[in-house]
């Protein structure tokens, strides 16, 4: 009776977890299918061509309006690596694409506090800097011709089909006629539905975990490893030990933020939570797909890099907050169990759960169902790039789906 009476409480804290967020996912997933609408693949990678300051922060632009799921931007980086795209450009955008989306600041704001919203928009072009800087020093030439090698060879990870799917708006005209069409609506629903699809495994995870964790483990265990009696200690062991318990956690994308909220509450330094977010690109899960991509001795680069930019990302935010007097001084996030009351979340929440059910009817009616099998599935054979932008361009008189010809002919059509 107590195991289920201990399991009940678990789930009342995870559930109440998704009540407060759930509105803000839709928000910031239905942004993110406007913007995904109108920006072509090919454009990005055009655009990625090499390591400037200016070509990173168009690459960090680019990352912040594309998928928020991990696996697929990890996915989507390989696929513009092969293109032609720079090495430390696709990591910028890899990087943006989880740590600078809208949906992700959203919810941080409403589980912890606006401060780490903030700090994650600060932190993530300042990790951007350090680990382009990285690259430059301690990267050579022949280790990324020898990851371009390896990536050419096709090796399956995960979320290939997703990553190979371009689903923005081919038809001419302004970016707004265009959002405005009918084959707007298609694309943004499709890309509203597909994005879901890719992260609902990690954000349920991550609440379960969260719910668990908050309901079973201690304040005490997080106050003795966060090292809570000694306030320079903790400031100090925060941004270390973050990154190392994300890579444990196993969850990744938008899905971390529950378990976040857990460890704020539990004593973690505020540099602690913000490397700790930023840490979803080097689970394990991950450091197993950048070894197919890549190889090993670019997995190695990749999370040695990774980690130190994002414990030293996590110390400048910690001590430039601190500084300026930003960090929130209550240790008071959302983890707790409450129940559903009539105020502003729950009618935000009807309003989206209703643009959520249009844009899933318009995803089914427009022929989006089979592309579901088909996103976790191996990508297509992926063109190299190709001098003549014209030759790889979509047809006009749909939305662009994978640029590789065999997903693109086996996707249903949408109405015109």
């Amino acid at each position: 009776m107590r195991t289920l009476d201990a399991l009940g409480h678990a789930l009342g804290v995870a559930g109440s977890m998704t009540w407060q967020v759930t509105w803000s996912l839709i928000l910031g997933f239905a942004l993110s299918g406007v913007v995904q609408a109108v920006i072509r693949r090919q454009t990005i990678t055009r655009l990625l061509g090499d390591d400037k300051p200016k070509t990173l922060a168009v690459a960090t632009g680019l990352g912040a309006a594309s998928s928020s799921c991990s696996y697929a931007a990890v996915a989507l980086a390989r696929s513009l690596f092969r293109r032609g795209a720079d090495f430390t450009a696709t990591m910028a955008f890899e990087i943006a694409s989880t740590n600078l989306v809208i949906e992700l600041g959203i919810i941080l704001a409403l589980l912890i506090a606006w401060q780490f919203t903030l700090a994650e928009f600060i932190g993530g072009p300042i990790m951007i800097v350090l680990m382009a800087v990285a690259f430059r020093l301690f990267v050579r030439k022949r280790l990324i011709d020898a990851a371009r090698q390896q990536a050419d060879k096709g090796l399956a990870g995960s979320m290939e089909g997703h990553a190979a799917m371009d689903m923005s708006i081919a038809s001419g005209g302004s970016w707004w006629r265009r959002l405005i069409s009918r084959d707007g609506y298609t694309s943004v629903s499709h890309i509203f539905v597909m994005e879901w699809a890719a992260v609902i495994r990690d954000v349920v995870l991550g609440l379960l975990i969260a719910g668990g964790i908050g309901a079973w483990v201690p304040d005490s265990f997080w106050q003795h490893l966060f090292l809570t009696s000694d306030p320079l200690a903790a400031r100090l062991w925060g941004p270390v030990i973050g990154p190392v318990i994300s890579v444990l956690s196993f969850v990744c994308s938008i899905g971390n933020v529950p378990l976040a909220a857990v460890l704020w509450n539990g004593g973690i330094s505020f540099g602690g939570v913000v490397a700790f977010i930023f840490a979803d690109l080097i689970i394990i899960p991950i450091l197993v797909i950048y070894r197919k991509y890549y190889g090993t001795k670019m997995m190695l680069a990749l999370l040695g890099i990774f980690y130190a930019t994002m414990v030293a990302g996590g110390y400048i935010i910690e001590f430039a907050f601190g500084g300026l007097g930003l960090i929130p001084a209550q240790r008071d996030a959302r983890v707790a169990e409450t129940g559903i009351t009539w105020n502003y979340t729950t009618i935000l929440n009807i309003i989206f759960l209703l643009l959520a059910a249009a844009l899933l009817v318009r995803f089914f009616t427009s022929g989006g169902g089979p592309m579901l099998k088909m996103m976790g599935g191996p990508a297509p054979h992926e063109r190299q790039a190709d001098p003549d932008p014209e030759r790889n361009a979509p047809c006009a008189a749909q939305p662009a789906y994978p640029p590789a010809g065999s997903l693109q002919e086996s996707r249903p059509r949408g109405p015109a």
